[in-house]
């Protein structure tokens, strides 16, 4: 569901003009993006290994990112906005580990 709704809420940011650093983003990352999570979010929802394996993927991609951008922040917002989001994106990582084990591998055919 996560999925879906951030996909969604980046469709209408970008409908409603919102500006990255002081330009609009491309329509091509936009969509790509947006497509990339609602691929997610349909596999999750069907119950696939795979979709929950790569919203995992993008969540650790995700902890990463923030975790460097804790390391270089120079205020202390951005050093409060890092580790929300770190421990946001980590405790959803945490639940989809339990949600794999629930779904477990198919057998090959």
């Amino acid at each position: 569901m996560a999925a879906f709704l951030i996909a969604v809420a980046n469709l209408i940011a970008y409908a409603a003009g919102l500006e990255v650093g002081g330009e609009r983003p491309a329509i091509t990352f936009v969509l790509a993006q947006s497509g990339l999570l609602l691929i997610a979010a349909w596999g999750m929802w069907r119950v696939r290994y795979w979709a929950v394996l790569g919203m995992q993927a993008l969540l650790a991609i995700l902890i990463v990112i923030f975790a460097v951008l804790l390391v270089v922040a120079n205020n202390l917002l951005a050093a409060l906005i890092s580790v929300a989001m770190i421990a946001a994106a980590g405790a959803l990582f945490w639940f989809l580990v339990k949600a794999m084990a629930r779904i477990q591998m198919p057998e090959r055919r």
